[in-house]
């Protein structure tokens, strides 16, 4: 049975009933998230019983989510569909990390690897979405709407007709075409189910169709943050693989440095919540990595206020970047992801659009990885988180690809030489 306790506004503090059918928090207009009862938790399942690592996929933390697979009355809600468990690649021989003695992995989110789980659209939205749908059912939910620059979108399509939903989606007119057309393809099979709105713009501008046509008409706004905390919660279960035992070990630990590729920023705050609750339940320490989150120059709201020692970011006017789902001009959650990086120690931190470009190439070229270019920009900075000293010898850092190339091609065809 799920352990969640209440919601919890994350700028107010203020909570709410667990059940509470809301978006933002009313008192501040900012986020909330859930919180569990994790000494309920210890109690009912000593010893980290709720942990099953023989499941491949993110069900695999069980009572430790919002909702637990092991539980009928939690089961129903679910829709697998084998998302999360991806796995860690080895990359200490990338030049950079070689010539510095780092010790380097790529938390691959996009292909399918043998032995591993795999998120049937290929990105890391899969988890978020997953939580999302199985959360819209619990609630009696059947009709959702989402903006988004891509990836987002074409997620919540597959959890919602899985899952016997009406889904919304709206996104930029220039969107990849795999993606767009994915989403397309599913409005024109399924036209009662699935909608299609495009838009000139970013997420920005597909938000503010739905809002004037479809959120203030019955449908449930699941945009970024904008859902009871259900995509946080989802998110989180990266964070949990990152600190899981390895295999043949039995100690839950961290690495050193995290980098991220962060537009709206909920995988942040879902990997910091994770960390929090396994230390809360005894399996972890205090230390936390360093959270180094990576922009496009192109479009980088957190850069400048990290940079300006800004408490929140200010919308910009959204650029023009190869990494699409970066191209996010400002965000709800943007003051909590600052109050992250800076607790850890960390850094936001903008790279070129050439050097990205550059870096698909050569991933490609030595290890034939379907790296996104969200993923290659985190690899991309470490040449200057090692001038800035943010990374050293001998730590374990882990970049993490969201999503496949494959979702990006044609447009980056001609990267893969």
């Amino acid at each position: 049975m799920s352990v969640v306790r209440c919601l919890r506004g994350i700028g107010s503090g203020i909570e709410y009933p667990a059940d509470a059918l809301m978006n933002l928090d009313p008192a501040d207009g900012r986020p909330v998230a859930m919180l569990l009862d994790l000494g309920r938790l210890a109690r009912e399942q000593p010893n980290a019983a709720w942990y099953d690592p023989s499941r491949n996929d993110m069900w695999r933390f069980g009572g430790l989510l919002a909702l637990d697979i092991n539980n009928p009355d939690d089961a129903r809600h679910i829709i697998a569909l084998g998302e999360g468990h991806t796995p860690l690649l080895d990359y200490t021989d990338h030049p950079v990390a070689r010539a510095a003695g780092l010790h380097l992995q790529l938390k691959d989110e996009g292909k399918a690897h043998p032995g591993y789980g795999a998120n049937p659209t290929q990105s890391f939205k899969d988890r978020g979405m997953a939580m999302t749908a199985a959360m819209a059912r619990k609630f009696g939910l059947r009709k959702l709407a989402v903006p988004t620059q891509g990836n987002a979108g074409d997620s919540l399509v597959r959890y919602s007709l899985a899952g016997d939903l009406d889904v919304v989606v709206a996104m930029p007119d220039d969107t990849p075409m795999p993606i767009l057309g994915q989403v397309a393809a599913m409005a024109r099979l399924h036209p009662d189910r699935v909608t299609l709105e495009l838009v000139q713009g970013t997420i920005r501008e597909a938000a503010a169709l739905l809002r004037d046509k479809y959120w203030s008409n019955g449908w449930f706004n699941v945009a970024t943050f904008q859902e009871p905390g259900w995509r946080i919660e989802g998110k989180k279960t990266l964070g949990l693989e990152l600190a899981e035992p390895r295999a043949g070990d039995t100690q839950w630990s961290l690495p050193d440095v995290i980098v991220y590729p962060t537009g709206g920023g909920t995988g942040v705050l879902g990997m910091w919540k994770a960390f929090d609750e396994l230390q809360t339940l005894g399996l972890i320490d205090a230390r936390r990595p360093r959270m180094i989150c990576v922009q496009s120059n192109a479009t980088a709201p957190l850069v400048r206020a990290f940079v300006a020692g800004a408490d929140d970011t200010t919308a910009q006017a959204a650029g023009n970047t190869l990494a699409v789902g970066l191209n996010v001009p400002g965000g709800v959650g943007h003051f909590r992801v600052l109050q992250i990086i800076r607790a850890s120690g960390g850094t936001a931190i903008g790279v070129e659009e050439a050097d990205i470009a550059n870096e698909v190439t050569r991933v490609w070229r030595d290890k034939h990885w379907w790296i996104s270019p969200e993923g290659a920009a985190c690899i991309t900075a470490l040449p200057q988180l090692l001038d800035r000293g943010l990374v050293k010898q001998g730590e374990r850092v882990v970049a993490v690809n969201t999503g496949s190339l494959e979702k990006y091609l044609p447009n980056l065809r001609h990267l893969l030489v």
